[in-house]
């Protein structure tokens, strides 16, 4: 699709290029030959010892009067590491926000550029709801939710803030998008009943996390994760502001070529479904490397499906196939308590025993013996 054998035979030549190059600074320079020890392991030492070459600034390749300067700035291979939370580290992009600060007021057009995601509540929010009504034991008719917290990240123009506000949970809905906040504060002030159930903040997430560790029942993260420039940190972060037991919802692109067909160029450049730089193909994610950053920060996958969109019913719904959208959710591990120690028990022989041993030192003394 992208020329991959034109670009496999050029990659060949190139190889065949620093090779050949290498060799001759092998042969000239005895110091390096004797670090890469032989000529046959030259390979291993492109790939594995890169460094071998850092004392020599300037590599000829004579064949194609290349140069590649600064080789001693080449870095040793270092193993992968997870990296630590911190504050500082953002999740924003500010090239998402100005491309979403331009659509701020056309969040509540349901047949503008965010047709598809008024369509998507229909099954978003049953799929919300009926997860979290799997933990609770009874719930009030007409108001589901009521009782939970949940966080709405990246809410937008409050499109899934407010029927989960309906459905009777106390709902913060947070978006860095100062424009986006002012669109969902006014169209909430048309249902009074949100008034007290919906609170909206012009934020990121990290920014909120120190003050609401372990605060709510569930967050919701709809079409979000692939706008996001750190997903490692994201996921951290939702970690710490979610209560043990508590849910994460996340829907979002698959990472595949038919993702890019249909959700860029289809998508964006073709049928104009939706504005054209809304996404970036980089950053979306596959299913597997989703649930391998959930799992490693103590979140169990409970459900992957797919989720299909029809352009010309404007309707989506569920499937097995995860190649295009897919929705996830995965449960925060509850800490177990250490069991307290158990009580003694003493029957009445023990007690007797007790009483007698008490009684005579001398059998005290053979005991101890």
């Amino acid at each position: 699709m992208w020329g991959g054998r034109s670009l496999s035979s050029s990659g060949g030549r190139f190889l065949e290029v620093l090779e050949s190059g290498c060799r001759r600074t092998l042969a000239d320079c005895p110091r390096l030959a004797s670090a890469a020890n032989s000529e046959n392991n030259l390979s291993w030492i492109l790939q594995i010892k890169p460094w071998v070459c850092t004392e020599y600034r300037t590599t000829n390749l004579q064949s194609y009067r290349m140069t590649f300067a600064s080789l001693n700035k080449m870095k040793s291979y270092r193993y992968p590491v997870t990296r630590p939370y911190s504050t500082s580290q953002t999740t924003v992009d500010s090239n998402e926000v100005k491309t979403f600060r331009a659509l701020a007021r056309k969040w509540w057009d349901e047949q503008g550029a965010y047709a598809p995601l008024h369509s998507m509540n229909d099954l978003r929010v049953p799929f919300i709801r009926d997860n979290l009504l799997k933990t609770v034991a009874d719930h009030q008719p007409g108001k589901p939710l009521s009782g939970m917290k949940i966080l709405d990240v990246g809410c937008g123009g409050g499109l899934l803030t407010e029927p989960l506000g309906r459905l009777g949970a106390s709902v913060i809905g947070i978006d860095p998008v100062d424009e986006n906040i002012k669109t969902a504060q006014h169209h909430k002030s048309f249902d009074p009943v949100l008034a007290k159930r919906i609170e909206y903040r012009a934020c990121s997430l990290e920014e909120i996390v120190e003050e609401t560790v372990e605060t709510f029942d569930a967050i919701v993260a709809s079409e979000v994760v692939e706008h996001v420039v750190d997903l490692e940190t994201f996921i951290q972060c939702c970690c710490r502001v979610l209560k043990p037991g508590g849910s994460l919802f996340i829907t979002t692109i698959n990472k595949t070529q038919l993702s890019y067909a249909l959700g860029i160029i289809f998508a964006e450049q073709i049928a104009g479904l939706v504005p054209k730089g809304t996404h970036t193909w980089e950053k979306f994610v596959s299913p597997e490397k989703l649930e391998s950053i959930l799992e490693s920060n103590g979140l169990s996958v409970q459900t992957v499906t797919g989720m299909l969109y029809n352009p010309f019913s404007g309707f989506w719904h569920w499937s097995e196939n995860t190649s295009l959208n897919y929705a996830a959710h995965a449960v925060k591990s509850k800490v177990e308590e250490p069991p307290a120690p158990a009580e003694p028990v003493l029957n009445e022989e023990t007690e007797e025993l007790r009483a007698n041993v008490s009684a005579n030192p001398g059998v005290h003394e053979e005991l101890k013996k």
